[in-house]
């Protein structure tokens, strides 16, 4: 029977040595980048056998693979404040402390510059954005039956256009992701929700 890394035995022994070499893989992403991430360093620093790494993820990229996944499992569920800008608000500012935060920002930084030279990370790095912006496509779902926004409203867009703003902060300024970053991004999406930008057209 095939099953993904990790997936064996979900509780005891398993889980934990999944969680520590997730954390591991984690660490030295945040702290050297994608370029110094090591099967057998990885496994020194979760303080398990190097042969139990090599036969439960194969490669780096297989690593990486499941540690998007476990990142979109362990994310925070959406919001539901009962208003569009309200939600979106939720969103943004979700993201804005995930980009901000010392580890993780430089997490995603380090995935974000593999997967523009990795075909598998970049395609792990899509199932997880897939996966979030899923969990939140409802809130816009809603304020379409609400009658906040029209009929017709890509739900999935109306996410990604709350979130693009603040990884270009991250990206390309240098410049801190505060709470008024998110803030604006969020009204900036449910303005343009409102206004019909994102009904599908023909």
């Amino acid at each position: 029977m095939n099953t993904e890394p990790g997936s064996v035995r979900p509780g005891g022994r398993t889980a934990r040595v999944r969680a520590a070499v997730l954390r591991a893989a984690g660490d030295v992403l945040a702290e050297q980048g994608f370029a110094h991430l090591d099967l057998a360093d990885v496994a020194r620093r979760a303080e398990v056998g190097k042969t139990t790494v090599y036969r439960r993820w194969g490669t780096v990229t297989g690593l990486v693979a499941d540690l998007l996944a476990d990142m979109a499992e362990q994310s925070l569920p959406r919001a539901e404040t009962g208003s569009l800008l309200g939600d979106l608000t939720a969103n943004a500012r979700l993201v804005r402390r995930t980009l901000a935060d010392p580890r993780q920002g430089a997490l995603f930084k380090a995935v974000i510059a593999a997967a523009a030279c990795d075909t598998r990370t970049a395609e792990a790095l899509h199932r997880f954005y897939e996966i979030r912006v899923a969990e939140w496509a409802p809130c816009v779902e809603q304020a379409v039956e609400r009658g906040e926004a029209p009929e017709g409203t890509d739900a999935h867009e109306v996410i990604r256009a709350v979130s693009a703003p603040l990884y270009y902060r991250l990206l390309t300024t240098g410049a801190p992701l505060d709470e008024a970053s998110a803030d604006r991004a969020a009204r900036a999406a449910a303005a343009a929700a409102r206004a019909g930008v994102f009904v599908a057209r023909g």
